[in-house]
């Protein structure tokens, strides 16, 4: 005759450590996806960032042997300074300790990988310096490039860094960060706006406006927005 089992124990209760931490691993996944796989800017620091840092990886290596072995340099091949970064979160940029504005920026690269900075974005910043704390700030993360730095020889007195970043924080989207970026090589090697037009001569400018869909027209000493462009 088989004996009949008697009463099973009851199941233990969930660990309430381990409960919170699948749920916070959960959060950090789903963060992870909305972040990186469904904001179509990031999606694009990601590739282009990670494809660019492939391609520029032994240039840069390079400019690094370079600083450390020279002579003339004194300290390490590259710098390290606190950045305001998305949500005002601070972090240690890395640059190139170099006077080429190119490599300096290249060098910057693992940090839009990582996600502390976006290949277009507002200038990067100090956390003592008073313009960090501008609230629209926080809603994106600094930029290797930004519509200041295209426009940053412009001898127009509109052309004001922090307007043009505020610019395009509010007015931002995948397209004009594409537009940026194929102007970013040519911006960085061009000389300085010859000065004002000459009494009368129209002048049609790429202004910041422009770049978002708006033309502008300068006659003389005054700005005049134009109409609506397709």
């Amino acid at each position: 005759m088989v004996p009949h089992p008697g009463p099973s124990p009851a199941d233990p209760a969930p660990d309430p450590a381990r409960v919170r931490g699948v749920e916070r691993a959960l959060d950090r996944a789903l963060g992870f996806a909305l972040d990186h796989l469904l904001d179509p800017k990031r999606l694009l620091d990601l590739t282009l960032g990670a494809l660019l840092l492939t391609l520029t990886a032994p240039l840069l290596a390079a400019a690094a042997l370079t600083l450390t072995l020279s002579p003339r340099h004194v300290g390490g091949a590259f710098t390290r300074e606190p950045r305001v970064g998305l949500d005002g979160r601070v972090f240690t940029a890395r640059s190139l300790a170099t006077r080429r504005r190119r490599l300096d920026l290249l060098s910057r690269l693992p940090h839009v990988v990582r996600g502390e900075m976006s290949l277009v974005g507002p200038a990067p910043l100090a956390p003592g310096d008073p313009r960090a704390a501008a609230p629209w700030r926080q809603h994106v993360r600094p930029g290797l490039t930004g519509l200041a730095q295209v426009r940053r020889r412009s001898p127009w007195p509109w052309d004001e860094p922090v307007l043009l970043d505020q610019h395009y924080v509010e007015h931002h989207w995948i397209g004009l960060d594409l537009v940026i970026l194929a102007r970013t090589p040519a911006a960085a090697t061009a000389p300085y706006g010859a000065g004002p037009p000459r009494p009368g001569s129209p002048l049609r400018v790429t202004s910041a406006t422009q770049i978002t869909g708006r033309a502008a027209t300068v006659r003389r000493d005054n700005w005049v927005p134009s109409a609506q462009t397709d």
